[in-house]
C-alpha cells in the first residue's frame, strides 16, 4: 500500500502514472511496437571469392564477396528479416564517365541477384539505381564538360539499369539518384519489358546530406569534384519533400522514402500524413556510425539507444526502416 496520502492531491482525478507503474501495464499500451518485419538490411557485395572486409568508419558492417554474401543472406532470413538492399562495390577498373557496367546483364549486381534469387527466392531484394558506384567521377548522373550533372540523358541509363535488374530477378528497383522524372521513365519501361510484378521503392525525398560519409567509404564512391546540391535536396526545405513525394506518387512509386531518417522525423511524420503509400525511412551510415562510436566509449548503452533510436522513426510514421542495425535489432527481438 503506498505511504502517500491521496487527500493532499484531491484534484487529480488524472493519473497517467497509472498505467505506466509496471512492465505488463507498460507493453498493454505501448503505441508503437518495433518487430523484424518492419526491417531492410543494406549489404555491400564485392568481386572475389571467400573474403569478408569491414568497413573502417561503419564497425560491424562488411563486403562480402558473393559465395559469403549468401552464407551472410541465409543467417539473416533465417532471424526473420524479410528484405535486403543491395548496394555494389565496383572496381576502378569498371567505371567509366557514363556508368556503362551498370547495366552490364554479366555485371556484379546482376549476377548476385540471380544467385541469391536462387538460394534464397522468398527473401525480397532490393536494388539501387544510381550512378555514383559505377562512375569515375561519383556523381549519380552523367557530367557534362562544365561540370553539370544532366538529367535526361542520366534518366536514360538509369532506366537500362533498373530493366537490367529486373531481368536478373529484383523484387524491387529503388531509384536513389534524384534526377527528375526517373520514377516515370523506370516504371514504363518496366511495363513494356514485361516486368509489371516488380516495385519501385523511391529514394523521394534524399537530401544532400553530411550523414553519408561512411557510406561513401563504403562504396567508394565519394563525389571527385564539388557536392550533390543540385540534385539532392536542401535540410532546410520541408514543403519541398511534399512535392517530391507527390511527384513520384503519380509517375508510379510504390513505396515512398526519406533519407536520412533521424534529423529528418519532422519530414517522415509529413509525409506519412500526405500519402496512404508505405513510408520507408533509411537509417543512413554516419547515424549508424555515431552511436557505434559512441558505444565503442562507453558513453551509452548501445542495444537501448538502438531500439530507442529506430522506434523514434516508427512513431514518426516509417512503415519500413532500412539500417544497418537490422541483424542485430533482429537477435535483440528474438
Amino acid at each position: 500500500m503506498s505511504s502517500e496520502n491521496p487527500t493532499t492531491n484531491q484534484n487529480l482525478t488524472q493519473r497517467p502514472r497509472r498505467l505506466r507503474r509496471t512492465t505488463a501495464l507498460r507493453n498493454m499500451v505501448r503505441e508503437t511496437t518495433l518487430t523484424v518485419d518492419d526491417l531492410i538490411y543494406p549489404m555491400f557485395v564485392m568481386e572475389g571469392e571467400d573474403q569478408k572486409m569491414e568497413i573502417s568508419s561503419m564497425p560491424g558492417c562488411y563486403r562480402y564477396t558473393l559465395d559469403l554474401l549468401l552464407k551472410e543472406i541465409q543467417q539473416v532470413h533465417e532471424l526473420g528479416i524479410n528484405a535486403i538492399a543491395l548496394f555494389p562495390v565496383i572496381p576502378e577498373a569498371k567505371k567509366d564517365d557514363v556508368g556503362t557496367e551498370s547495366y552490364n546483364p554479366d555485371g556484379l549486381v546482376q549476377k548476385t541477384v540471380k544467385a541469391i534469387k536462387t538460394a534464397i527466392p522468398d527473401i525480397v531484394v532490393i536494388t539501387d539505381v544510381a550512378l555514383d558506384p559505377f562512375s569515375t567521377h561519383g556523381h549519380d548522373g552523367i557530367v557534362d564538360e562544365n561540370g553539370v550533372i544532366l538529367n535526361d540523358p542520366t534518366v536514360e541509363v538509369l532506366v537500362k539499369m533498373a530493366v537490367s535488374q529486373a531481368e536478373a530477378g529484383a523484387d524491387m528497383v529503388a531509384p536513389s539518384d534524384m534526377m527528375d522524372g526517373r520514377i516515370g521513365a523506370i516504371r514504363r519501361a518496366l511495363d513494356a519489358a514485361g516486368y509489371i510484378h516488380v516495385g519501385i521503392l523511391a529514394y523521394s525525398a534524399k537530401y544532400a546530406s553530411s550523414y553519408y560519409g561512411p557510406f561513401r567509404d563504403a562504396l567508394d564512391s565519394a563525389p571527385k569534384f564539388g557536392d550533390k546540391k543540385t540534385y539532392q535536396m536542401d535540410a532546410a526545405n520541408a514543403k519541398e519533400a511534399l512535392k517530391e513525394i507527390e511527384l513520384d506518387i503519380a509517375e508510379g512509386a510504390d513505396i515512398v522514402m526519406v533519407k536520412p531518417a533521424l534529423a529528418y522525423l519532422d519530414i517522415i511524420c509529413q509525409v506519412k500524413l500526405a500519402t496512404n503509400l508505405p513510408v520507408a525511412a533509411y537509417n543512413v551510415s554516419g547515424e549508424y556510425s555515431m552511436i557505434k562510436a559512441a558505444a565503442q566509449q562507453g558513453w551509452i548503452d548501445e542495444k537501448k539507444v538502438i531500439l530507442e533510436t529506430l522506434t523514434s522513426m516508427k512513431r514518426a510514421g516509417a512503415d519500413l526502416i532500412l539500417t544497418y542495425f537490422a541483424k542485430e535489432v533482429a537477435l535483440m527481438l528474438l
